[in-house]
């Protein structure tokens, strides 16, 4: 700007009254250059307070999952690593998604653990340096409602809290390029945020896995786990779940389960403590240029039927082996990763419209779904709310025995009891699942609910006792006491 300024004096010098007009047209453009520069500060400060109201309203629903577990100790150089273990402490992330204290976060975050507790944020939360310097932490003791270790999704819960739920956003609305923001505590930092885009929408890592990532480019380190990836609204667009990395810090290359995955665990997490999955009785490969030259196929691309359950809803509508998947309830279905997601995430009671495919002709079949079995489905259907109640421990619980023992995989002994259920505002801080066996309790075999019980109500109050668990095939102590 300064030089044009010095041209425009330098011709008026020399040309005299002729120079008067381009003076005057090189100031207007060193005006406009004036008028454009604050243009861009403007921007900025609008993004600075964009990013503002963002924290505002995003900081007060995310929260630190500190989670006390044993795992094996490192050894001091002996090659015998793992052979002891010993309490051990670790940190993850979540987000508040229901206004009733129910919080989202990593399957991983509270894998094994003995007690979860939640450090809340600060009052007020709003990013600002007051806040920062704020020494008041709030800590409270949350419970385990349901795990999807398939998903990689837990949902716990924390009572006499007014913390904000967060809203979800609608996946189908995610584009590549969009600005995002990662919320949580990496490496235990507590109430931290990184920026970024998004790297894809949809990536799968693992060809054989109907599981879907969003790829971020938002800076995420271990800590991150289980805390929302956000959009420029606020909505929570993924929970921030994996990086991939040769340092084993950030390198540019975070994944989050995205928000219809997330939205339909929380549902059947809150409603039944585990995940159920609908199919129609059908199963499906990948079409190859080998199968289609095999079975004289029109296309080497898409998804053929494989397979046809016999007696199942799939048969019974008309659906046949060889048909070729075109599209479910509208939605192409031209890939395996996409149906199978397609039945991850659908909890509707409706029929599923299945358009196929068969020979040259289109048909279009209304089938109804079925649940894959649970173990812990099939016990629910034999307990009783009254004679099952485990009032101590706030679960239901079923005896096993020659007739449960077989419904159970896995299982290291013919004795115990399975809880099936929690029960709603008793025995808060218990962490006990869904699916989880209660073998012993100091020692002593639990073998019928009356010994339970009997144990439980002979227990001082306020003395910890000590109850070894089946959870996922491994045997852990829960240490619990009781007011």
């Amino acid at each position: 700007m300064r030089e044009i300024l010095f041209l425009s004096v330098r011709f008026a010098r020399n040309l005299g009254w002729r120079a008067i007009f381009l003076q005057c047209v090189l100031l207007g453009f060193a005006f406009q250059a004036l008028g454009q520069a604050p243009a861009g500060a403007k921007s900025a400060v609008q993004f600075d307070s964009m990013v503002d109201a963002l924290i505002k309203k995003v900081s007060p629903s995310v929260v630190q999952i500190i989670v006390t577990a044993y795992a094996p100790i490192e050894d001091s150089g002996r090659g015998n690593t793992g052979a002891v273990i010993g309490r051990q402490r670790a940190s993850g992330s979540g987000f508040v998604i229901d206004s009733e204290g129910y919080i989202i976060t990593n399957a991983h975050v509270v894998n094994g653990a003995q007690r979860i507790e939640v450090v809340l944020p600060p009052p007020n939360t709003d990013g600002s340096l007051a806040t920062a310097l704020s020494g008041r932490i709030d800590t409270v003791p949350a419970r385990l409602i349901g795990v999807a270790r398939e998903k990689d999704l837990a949902l716990l819960k924390i009572e006499n809290t007014n913390l904000p739920p967060l809203p979800l956003g609608s996946y189908r609305d995610v584009r590549q390029g969009h600005t995002v923001f990662a919320f949580g505590s990496p490496e235990g930092l507590r109430n931290s945020i990184t920026h970024g885009l998004i790297s894809a929408v949809a990536r799968q890592l693992d060809p054989d896995s109907p599981l879907i990532y969003i790829q971020t480019d938002a800076p995420i380190n271990p800590g991150n786990s289980g805390g929302p990836l956000v959009n420029l609204n606020g909505e929570v667009v993924g929970v921030n779940t994996f990086i991939l990395s040769q340092s084993g810090g950030n390198e540019g290359l975070g994944f989050a389960i995205p928000s219809a995955t997330v939205r339909t665990v929380y549902r059947q997490l809150k409603q039944f403590g585990h995940l159920r999955r609908q199919e129609i009785g059908i199963g499906i490969q990948t079409i190859t240029p080998s199968i289609a030259v095999g079975l004289g196929l029109k296309q080497e691309y898409g998804v053929i039927v494989s397979d046809v359950l016999p007696g199942g809803p799939a048969e019974a509508a008309g659906l046949m082996v060889g048909d070729i998947l075109v599209s479910i309830d509208g939605q192409p279905a031209d890939n395996l990763p996409s149906v199978n997601y397609f039945f991850l995430l659908r909890d509707s009671a409706d029929k599923v419209q299945v358009t196929v495919l068969r020979g040259t002709a289109k048909q279009v079949f209304n089938v109804g779904t079925i649940e894959e079995g649970q173990d812990v489905d099939q016990l629910v259907s034999l307990t009783d709310p009254q004679k099952n109640l485990i009032p101590q421990l706030g679960i239901i619980g079923v005896e096993i025995d020659k007739k449960t023992a077989p419904m159970l995989r896995g299982l290291r002994d013919p004795f115990g009891i399975v809880v099936t259920a929690r029960v709603t505002g008793s025995a808060g801080d218990v962490p006990l699942a869904p699916g989880d066996v209660i073998r012993t309790l100091n020692t002593q075999p639990m073998t019928t609910l009356d010994r339970l019980r009997s144990a439980l109500k002979a227990s001082p109050p306020g003395v910890p006792f000590v109850l070894q668990i089946q959870r996922d095939g491994k045997l852990i102590y829960v240490p619990i006491t009781l007011e």
